[in-house]
């Protein structure tokens, strides 16, 4: 199979789109990121994606050191949103997961990052929001 020819469109558009998509995702997370920290939030996310992981592994899939997984993991904990286990296969070692309370502080931050989604579409104009809307297979087939 051949590589397809990056064109100069290509290259703008690609440039163009990703600006856009930064812009709106940092606008969204500035406008709901609520008393947690944007760390604090990925790393629920995280623990959500794999089910269980050790605090090394989040270490090693937020990019921080294991002392700063560890604050963070503990910073959860206290707020409710973990919870810690040993290991069963290893009981050296700690597994973090998510708590009820964390699932549901997830799907609270969802949902208001929908509202807030949801509220900027609505002043679009008809035409504009009928020509996004039609642009969405492109863009979830983009991000698959």
């Amino acid at each position: 199979m051949t590589t397809p020819t990056v064109t100069r469109t290509h290259a703008e558009a690609a440039a163009r789109l990703r600006t856009a998509i930064a812009r709106l995702n940092r606008r969204l997370r500035q406008e709901t990121v609520g008393e947690l920290t944007l760390s604090q939030w990925s790393a629920l996310v995280a623990v959500e994606s794999s089910g269980r992981m050790r605090i090394g592994d989040l270490a090693e899939h937020e990019h921080v050191s294991a002392p700063t997984a560890t604050r963070l993991v503990a910073s959860l904990e206290a707020e409710g949103l973990l919870q810690r286990e040993v290991d069963a296969v290893d009981r050296r070692a700690t597994v973090v997961s998510l708590s009820e309370s964390g699932r549901q502080a997830l799907a609270e931050l969802r949902r208001k990052r929908t509202e807030a989604l949801a509220a900027r579409l609505a002043g679009l104009a008809p035409a504009d929001l009928d020509r996004l809307v039609d642009a969405l297979p492109l863009l979830e087939d983009l991000s698959g």
